[in-house]
């Protein structure tokens, strides 16, 4: 079967710019720049971005343009005969299924808070009618899935016209107006009376905050944000690389779509926190900012439902592109492992997301005594863990070695691929760094992320979560170290 491919590269920018562009752009970037110090925050966020996020993002188009594959079947094409690398696809397979079991449910909030606004609903409210109206939704079941199928069915239905008729025509669109409501909502919210103090914390950095804090909390908050928000790890972006031309060198596309999905996040600040500011309310609230805090102070605003609505209708874009890409993804795996047609995979497909997604949903009602990961711990929290904190990282590691080592595919030929076609070539003596030094900084995220989550709950149960973390560890170095037959 003849492999599709984009219609023009500036739609491979767009749509691999929008699997990146999702809610931790505009939803978890403002709270923890609001929490960790503002603009200190941002500058080693970026650095990270630049010295880990890139080199990652480039390891996956790499390889999904060099095998013409998704994750599914990209290491068997490369690989070396009798070597295991084949076997850490299914951290891309899984983590692909699990994202989609929980990033539904929150887009289908986003979308039904945008049609809430259009409709009046919190014109006027007081901030304990808000906290009420978001405490009733969660607990309406119908509701919840109606909104969660919805988002499902019409990502899918993009997904069935293929690459260049479907995801990059709509991806297109979607991404311009994405852009442009959020021009317009940053203008306004800077505009506000009070906000300049909002945009001074945003610009300015303050070291002396970041050190009341943690410089240490502060360095492991930026550089995790930085990891995830390219959404590198589990062959989202592998896929599109396979969809893609040698006529571009690969880093300067990494780095094309890098700035646009940081452009997306420091816009969405822009948004946040000098509205924040202007009302008076504390830019770190933490997840609640967006359901409670955020429709509060639109409550307050002059011309608050059109705002609002714009407000949630550019959440639901930055979403959506994010579902479309990962749906992609996950039709490629039945396409390329087990031949099935396209429209074939689409529907089965669609069926089994929405089947999954519906313990997220019931884990805020029905099972919300089901608390997996902790005291007031929901189902969602547990897919996010596992998603998150293993797989996306433990991905990301697998990719780094897979293109570095011998008995992988190997930096040259790595190498060779990455700087096909015109473009900035990407470096040769960055070798050993992407060999030993960002796995470093990989695995330490990786554990200090299991320590943060467990070590309130105890010694034991400390112990019996880390031993965890090592054995999957183990298991992707396993993989890599493995030699042929």
């Amino acid at each position: 079967m003849k492999r599709e491919k984009f219609g023009s590269r500036l739609g491979f920018i767009l749509v691999s710019a929008g699997c990146a562009i999702g809610i931790g752009n505009v939803w978890k970037f403002p709270y923890l720049c609001g929490s960790m110090g503002g603009a200190a925050f941002i500058l080693i966020y970026l650095i990270f971005l630049l010295i880990m996020g890139i080199p990652v993002l480039v390891c996956e188009f790499a390889m999904g343009r060099a095998s013409h594959y998704s994750i599914a079947e990209a290491f068997e094409a490369l690989e070396p005969e009798g070597t295991r690398w084949h076997w850490t696809k299914w951290i891309g397979i899984l983590g692909s299924y699990l994202l989609m079991m929980f990033y539904t449910t929150v887009a289908g909030w986003m979308l039904y808070y945008c049609f809430r606004n259009i409709r009046g609903d919190f014109a006027g409210a007081k901030t304990a009618e808000v906290e009420a109206k978001f405490a009733e939704m969660m607990g309406n079941v119908p509701v919840m899935l109606f909104w969660t199928i919805l988002l499902i069915v019409v990502g899918f239905g993009v997904c069935w016209f293929g690459i260049q008729n479907g995801i990059e025509k709509v991806s297109k669109v979607v991404m311009s107006v994405l852009l442009l409501i959020m021009v317009i909502l940053a203008v306004r919210s800077v505009f506000l009376e009070g906000a300049g103090e909002g945009v001074r914390f945003y610009l300015i950095p303050d070291f002396q905050k970041m050190a009341e804090i943690g410089i240490g909390n502060v360095i492991f908050g930026a550089m995790s944000q930085a990891f995830f928000t390219l959404s590198i790890g589990i062959g989202a972006m592998l896929i599109f690389g396979s969809y893609l031309g040698r006529e571009r060198s690969l880093i300067g596309e990494a780095i094309n779509i890098t700035a646009l999905d940081t452009f997306v996040a420091i816009m969405a600040g822009f948004i946040i926190i000098p509205t924040c500011f202007a009302y008076g309310i504390e830019p770190g609230a933490g997840p609640s900012l967006i359901f409670l805090t955020i429709p509060n102070i639109f409550a307050q605003m002059p011309g608050g439902r059109l705002w609002g609505a714009l407000f949630f209708l550019f959440l639901t874009f930055a979403a959506f592109t994010t579902l479309v890409a990962v749906f992609e993804n996950i039709i490629s795996f039945d396409i390329d492992m087990l031949k099935w047609s396209r429209k074939k995979s689409v529907i089965v497909s669609m069926i089994l997301i929405i089947i999954l997604s519906i313990p997220c949903v019931l884990g805020f009602n029905v099972l919300a005594g089901f608390q997996p990961v902790g005291a007031g711990s929901s189902i969602m929290d547990l897919e996010d863990f596992i998603v998150s904190n293993n797989l996306l990282p433990l991905g990301s590691l697998g990719y780094l070695l897979f293109c570095t080592r011998k008995n992988g595919w190997g930096w040259e030929n790595f190498l060779k691929e990455a700087n096909a076609g015109e473009g900035l070539r990407f470096p040769a003596w960055l070798k050993q760094y992407m060999a030993y030094g960002i796995p470093l900084i990989i695995i330490i995220i990786y554990l200090k992320g299991y320590y943060d989550k467990f070590a309130a709950m105890g010694t034991t149960m400390l112990a019996v979560w880390m031993t965890f973390a090592v054995l999957l560890l183990g298991f992707v170095l396993y993989c890599a170290v493995a030699k042929k037959k």
